[in-house]
């Protein structure tokens, strides 16, 4: 797309880039946040985009995160917004101290910058999970994912 018609985008229509921006990292966060064997987080891309998050340059971050049956993340920390999209199966969630919730396929999530993303689940016993992430963040952020400390 011509970077001069990105900026005839109305109000609504970059509140929805955002949303659809942040469900896409919050899947990446979740793929970063621990690698093993059974999960995989696939990079599909990243941009440089005009508006500014916090007053700093910001880039969006597209991930599509696969879960294992049972498989789940490790707690962790996003430096902005995450929007999710379930592709396939079944993805439990929980951010700070709100109860887990089981989204299926079809079904979408956000994670508002710096939540703890505690519970990051496949709850299926014998089917893959697939989430695509969509997540802002500061263009200078080191990484996607920030892990929480072990208490």
């Amino acid at each position: 797309m011509n970077p001069k018609k990105w900026m005839l985008l109305s109000g609504g229509a970059w509140i929805t880039l955002a949303l659809v921006a942040g469900v896409l990292v919050g899947a990446a966060g979740m793929a970063v946040a621990r690698h093993d064997d059974k999960q995989r987080a696939k990079p599909i891309s990243t941009w440089d985009i005009v508006e500014k998050l916090d007053g700093k340059p910001t880039k969006v971050t597209v991930v599509e995160v696969t879960l294992a049956p049972g498989q789940g993340g490790q707690p962790h920390r996003h430096p902005g917004p995450v929007i999710g999209y379930v592709l396939e199966g079944e993805y439990e969630w929980a951010i700070d101290d709100q109860p887990a919730q089981v989204f299926k396929a079809g079904q979408t999530f956000y994670e508002p910058t710096g939540c703890l993303h505690r519970v990051s689940r496949n709850p299926a016993a014998k089917s893959n999970t697939r989430v695509l992430a969509v997540v802002l963040l500061p263009q200078d952020a080191r990484q996607i994912t920030i892990p929480e400390p072990k208490k």
